[in-house]
């Protein structure tokens, strides 16, 4: 079993939004939204509804996130508005059924285009085992999809098993059983999937299958069942199945339906960019992490959204939602009393505070005037790109949209920090250790990054008794100090970062977090994503502390030279894995490599200040 993520908004977004950072509860909203359409979507089975009743979670998210008492308990207490709003949904169905008899009703029918099963192989390009896996969700029990739309996320790590008991009013250990029975449902409908697919079939499965109408059910997989397990042909079929949990561990969310992301608020700032150019490229080795601040008010809220657009012409949920944070806003600060909501709802009998009001950003003219270049949105507190001078090298940043930046140096020659954004400098080698870059590392900011792979004889080429040797002078600066950060094998046993982490204890030496590289030579995005996570986890099962991840992309070192997968395949992994990324809680930066892209590298962002490739597209929609 994956263990849980813990993607944003995290523990100080919540608190703010509660205070009336109206900023902040977009944020909220937005970071929200993926979960409760996931749960929301296979629970209700991709119905026609499931836009609305997503809307209406949200709804109450905002309008009831004051009285949340414990802002850390705000994903334990999403989860349990959106299961709520769901067997609302179902009770209404059924009245709506048992009023409707002998009418043609159509209050069970789903939505052909928002098959939750059917999205779920083609959006997150699932083949073989978990495909399989997938359509046997559609043979469930109806009163076990709302478990399903739970322990799915269980499974991949987004959610843990106290969060889906508690949404569910019951025990864990009910939960356990209830779990172990639906897996045996999904265990047998994968051997009728398997069957119903075999090519030749099985002669004797026609004949079971005469009356049926195509429709998966939960009566027909247990006639179905049947035949399979005293089927010796359709028997052989499953007899080689994975364990369903090891087949969704660490997949990701449900991508957000077309036309619903770009109205959340990173994705509406994201500026319009041509066709990309040449492809990537770098001239100092792998290295990246994540940062810091806030929005620099280049682009709209939620709320800026749905003022902008009036719903009835908005398709999708998108609208909804924008909308529907503007309607909910106003009716907490305004409104008269909901009846139904508690007194801390209420408005108030003055006039709004500005806290309470929707922020309305400056006009560009309104704005102080800098040589800095102005960024559309960071998208992300973690966000962060290892940057190379290069033509256009400080518009692309702003644009790239993150929030933190290094050069591999304490310095950054030639490229302007924009707004919103930070510097982090490192001392790359022991020859990079000398009074004045040790006082410019420490007038940079406060945290530092350390010898880049010391384990390689072409970067800092150090043994751990020389890093070990210099390190008081680097804790001197009493900047926050990353470790230094292994080409490979930072978890091995007498690896090179093992063995100076164990000196560093030995010496009384401060390391404050890791820092790590990763490149993924296999570019199946499924595999490489679930790869970086194993290597993570067990970095930080090793040694215990926060993580930097400062280099990381898909690229094959191989005889001496770099194998690089498709634009296409290093954006859907990009965006895989900083989806991923963002559930770790001990993940707190991150830093692809890299900005510029080059005839020689593929993995690069942006091939001038403004035009960027299809990975840097992906890059500036990441969070």
């Amino acid at each position: 079993m994956s263990s849980a993520g813990r993607a944003l908004p995290d523990v100080g977004l919540v608190v703010a939004a509660r205070q009336g950072d109206q900023r902040a509860l977009d944020d909220v909203v937005a970071a929200s939204l993926p979960l409760v359409y996931n749960i929301v979507g296979r629970a209700l089975r991709g119905h026609a509804d499931v836009d609305d009743v997503v809307q209406e979670t949200l709804v109450r998210v905002i309008r009831y996130l004051p009285a949340l008492n414990d802002p850390a308990a705000y994903r334990s207490w999403l989860v349990a508005i959106a299961i709520r709003q769901v067997r609302d949904w179902e009770t209404r169905r059924r009245v709506a059924l048992n009023r409707d008899a002998g009418l043609d009703a159509i209050h069970n029918v789903p939505d052909p285009a928002s098959d939750f099963a059917g999205m779920t192989i083609l959006r997150l390009g699932l083949t073989d085992q978990r495909r399989e896996v997938a359509e046997a969700t559609r043979w469930l029990d109806p009163d076990d999809q709302e478990l399903l739309s739970l322990w799915w996320l269980e499974e991949t790590g987004e959610i843990t098993r106290n969060e889906v008991a508690d949404a569910l009013g019951l025990s864990p250990g009910h939960v356990a059983v209830r779990i172990h029975r639906m897996k045996e449902q999904i265990q047998s409908a994968r051997g009728v999937v398997r069957a119903l697919r075999a090519r030749p079939g099985c002669p004797d499965l026609g004949a079971v299958t005469a009356e049926w109408d195509g429709t998966p059910s939960s009566l027909w997989r247990k006639r179905l069942a049947r035949h399979v397990r005293d089927c010796a042909f359709c028997g052989r079929l499953g007899s080689a199945l994975l364990p369903i949990d090891r087949l969704l561990a660490g997949m990701p969310l449900l991508p957000l339906p077309a036309g619903l992301d770009a109205y959340l608020p990173s994705a509406a700032a994201a500026p319009a960019v041509a066709p990309p150019g040449p492809t990537a490229g770098p001239a100092a080795g792998p290295t990246p992490p994540g940062a810091a601040p806030t929005d620099a008010g280049g682009g709209p809220s939620v709320v800026d959204l749905a003022v902008s657009r009036p719903r009835g012409l908005v398709p999708s949920l998108a609208a909804g939602v924008a909308a529907a944070v503007l309607a909910i806003t106003m009716a907490v600060v305004i409104l008269p009393d909901d009846p139904s909501a508690p007194s801390w709802a209420a408005p108030p009998s003055a006039a709004p505070t500005a806290a309470a009001t929707p922020s309305v950003a400056p006009s560009p003219s309104a704005r102080p005037s800098s040589k800095a270049p102005v960024a559309p949105a960071v998208s992300s507190a973690r966000k962060g790109v290892g940057v190379w001078n290069f033509a256009g090298a400080s518009q692309a940043l702003a644009n790239s949209r993150a929030s933190w930046y290094y050069t591999w140096g304490t310095q950054h020659p030639g490229i302007s920090t924009p707004r919103g954004a930070t510097f982090v400098p490192m001392i790359r080698s022991a020859e990079n250790v000398t009074a004045a870059e040790l006082a410019r590392a420490k007038a940079a900011g406060p945290y530092l990054l350390t010898f880049n792979e010391p384990d390689l004889p072409e970067q800092a080429n150090m043994t751990v008794e020389q890093a070990l040797d210099l390190w008081p002078q680097l804790m001197a600066t009493g900047s926050k100090l990353g470790s230094p950060a292994v080409a490979w094998g930072a978890p091995d046993p007498q690896g090179w970062l093992d063995r100076f982490m164990t000196g560093a204890q030995a010496r009384g030496h401060r390391v404050d977090f890791i820092t790590l590289h990763w490149f993924g030579a296999d570019f199946t995005t499924a595999t490489a994503v679930a790869q970086l996570r194993q290597y993570l986890q067990a970095v930080h099962q090793r040694y215990r502390k926060p993580i930097w991840l400062t280099e990381f992309a898909l690229i094959r070192f191989a005889g001496g030279g770099s194998q690089f997968p498709s634009q296409q395949q290093q954006a859907a992994f990009l965006t895989a894995a900083t989806a991923m990324l963002g559930q770790l809680p001990y993940l707190q930066r991150y830093a692809w490599f890299g900005l510029p892209a080059t005839d020689k590298d593929r993995s690069g962002l942006f091939s001038d200040g403004t035009e960027a490739t299809v990975v840097g597209r992906a890059f500036q929609a990441a969070r």
